[in-house]
């Protein structure tokens, strides 16, 4: 037996005709020291102060990593993300907020990129946020909104940024908010705000923008039946894609029964009447119409005052989610609770108490605790 880690047995009398070299001992290819600084550099955070300038400049680096840290976890990230949207928030709420949302296969992603590409040409800067789906498990987002819209992510003038909602859609809608607020301030006057159109998504999308455009599609179905009526009752427009080729005359038709149906619904407090309009977004037909629409949207609200009411009610909204999201997340943080949460789950699957009782007296614990 030989043990000579490095003998090839090909080495043997029995295998003449071949010859394998020992090799060399093994070595380090990076030098460690250099490796140590560069992941010291890499893990250096910019300061607050770094952020904000950058940021007001348009540095799309640094709005990207002010981003990150506004969806990140972690506590520390959490803290300076605060700081820097504080300095940034004087600096907003110049933009016009869209929300977009609509069936899956309705056309919302080339709709975005044909209204964006029409923003952008007319010398308007563009950032669009979509509350992405995630799977649930990778976690990983589904869509990959930048392959959806070539043509738009490759403009300087323009930001697409998804938010993968990892099952917590409370969170995600917080930080899109604001992620809002950083966009505006680094000089981005309009925000597209997408969500798939399937779930509660719309409703918190709905609290955070101006104009809510709802897309849909004709030839599919009854289409009265293919959305939700408090999704319908949301929206300040539906727009019928894809009203090209022979499926013009279809999008037509659903225009007429979208807009039959629209008058049902009780006024809107804006004072504006919803609308219904169809394009071809591949066509790049009715585009124009669609960006006149909002714009003509936000002129009429601002007279009325509407605009800066709905504006303020969304703050004061979005304040008392806040509470209610760090309240929600510090009673399941909270390590002694975690047990007895589970061992109150226990008492209720085996009928010992009720879920009301178990419920109360957790909360009566945690608020115990909290007073001590």
């Amino acid at each position: 037996m030989i043990n000579d880690d490095h003998h090839h047995i090909e080495n043997d009398a029995l295998y003449s005709n071949l010859n394998v070299n020992k090799g060399v001992e093994n070595v380090e290819t990076v030098n460690a020291d250099a490796a140590q600084r560069f992941l010291q550099k890499k893990r250096k955070l910019p300061s607050v102060d770094e952020f904000f300038e950058g940021i007001r400049r348009g540095d799309i680096t640094l709005l990207s990593q002010a981003v990150t840290l506004v969806e990140s976890a972690r506590p520390d990230h959490h803290k300076v993300a605060q700081q820097v949207i504080e300095k940034c928030l004087p600096y907003s709420g110049k933009s016009i907020r869209l929300g977009i949302t609509g069936v899956p296969g309705a056309g919302k992603s080339t709709a975005i990129e044909a209204l964006g590409m029409h923003i952008i040409k007319q010398g308007g800067k563009l950032a669009v946020l979509a509350i992405d789906p995630s799977s649930e498990r990778s976690k990983g987002s589904i869509l990959g909104d930048k392959t959806r819209m070539e043509e738009l992510s490759s403009q300087s003038n323009a930001y697409i940024r998804p938010s993968p909602s990892a099952g917590s859609l409370g969170g995600v809608a917080r930080k899109t908010r604001e992620t809002i607020i950083l966009c505006e301030a680094a000089g981005f006057d309009t925000i597209f705000i997408e969500t798939v159109g399937v779930g509660q998504s719309e409703t918190a999308v709905h609290s955070m923008v101006d104009f809510f455009l709802l897309i849909m599609l004709a030839g599919a179905g009854d289409e009265l039946q293919g959305i939700k009526r408090g999704i319908m009752e949301m929206a300040d427009a539906i727009v019928i894609n894809k009203a090209d080729g022979n499926n013009i005359h279809r999008a037509n038709l659903a225009k007429t029964e979208y807009a039959s149906a629209l008058h049902l619904f009780p006024p809107t407090q804006s004072g504006w009447i919803p609308r219904v309009e169809t394009c071809s977004a591949l066509e790049k037909t009715g585009i124009n119409e669609i960006w006149d629409m909002v714009k003509e949207y936000v002129e009429k609200t601002n007279k009325n005052g509407y605009f800066s009411y709905r504006r303020n009610e969304q703050s004061q909204y979005w304040m008392f989610e806040s509470i209610n999201e760090n309240l929600k997340s510090n009673f399941y943080n909270n390590p002694e609770l975690a047990t007895l949460t589970e061992s109150y789950k226990q008492k209720v699957l085996n009928d010992e108490i009720s879920s009301f009782k178990a419920a109360q007296e957790l909360l009566n614990k945690y608020f115990n605790k909290i007073n001590q």
